[in-house]
């Protein structure tokens, strides 16, 4: 796929009807509190730095059993992907101390290689997308194995990343897994946004300035270089 069929997929997905998929998140909660009247249900969230974990742990942890995964081995180098793992910790562990952590392995040279077809995909397409249902799906397996109620991502805060294509992972997921609910979020509406902010500023949390990936990294690189 060349530059301009690249620019156009984009422009296409930006101009596209989108699900409001906070809306939808407020009527799941709704359903849950019918149904789950003598337990929190427990809930398996994905999250990559504590800037976007913030927010949506303080949300769900009113209505949920949390646990965090983090299996983020797409983050370099090791040394950033252990700043933003030790910035997860602080905030768990200060503000959440119910809240589980779950750590895999990190094997960033393996993850790049898979992702190498793909490095001169521009910031927000196929590189990024195929990122999301990796880690996505890793995570997804591993609520299931375990007997998770629900599992979702924290990546849905961020303006720069494509939260109607990850809620279409994650419901494309659900039916890999169908043990396991899918829990719809745009974790950025109804004051998400500026609560995270809030939370990164009273609490000094580290905030990186590119996704994680070696390509986002160069290309992060190559911008301050111009």
């Amino acid at each position: 796929m060349n530059k301009q069929d690249i620019a156009n997929v984009l422009r296409h997905r930006k101009t596209a009807p989108k699900t409001n998929y906070y809306r939808e998140s407020l009527k799941e909660l709704e359903r849950i509190h019918q149904e789950f009247t003598d337990r929190k249900p427990r809930i398996l969230v994905h999250a990559c730095c504590a800037v976007c974990a913030s927010w949506p742990i303080e949300f769900l942890s009113e209505h949920f059993d949390v646990t965090i995964y983090y299996n983020n081995s797409n983050i370099w180098p090791e040394e950033e992907y252990e700043r933003r793992l030790g910035e997860v910790r602080r905030y768990i562990d200060a503000i959440e101390p119910d809240v589980k952590l779950i750590v895999t392995p990190y094997d960033n040279e393996a993850y790049t290689k898979r992702l190498e077809p793909m490095k001169d995909d521009p910031e927000g397409f196929g590189r990024c997308f195929f990122c999301y249902a990796v880690r996505m799906k890793e995570a997804y397996a591993y609520a299931a194995e375990h007997g998770y109620d629900y599992f979702t991502t924290v990546m849905s805060i961020s303006r720069q990343k494509d939260s109607q294509k990850m809620n279409e992972v994650g419901i494309s997921l659900s039916k890999l897994f169908p043990s396991v609910r899918y829990f719809r979020s745009d974790f950025k509406k109804g004051g998400g946004q500026e609560r995270s902010k809030e939370l990164a500023e009273e609490y000094g949390f580290y905030r990186q300035d590119y996704c994680g990936c070696i390509y986002s990294y160069e290309e992060r690189k190559n911008r301050k270089d111009q």
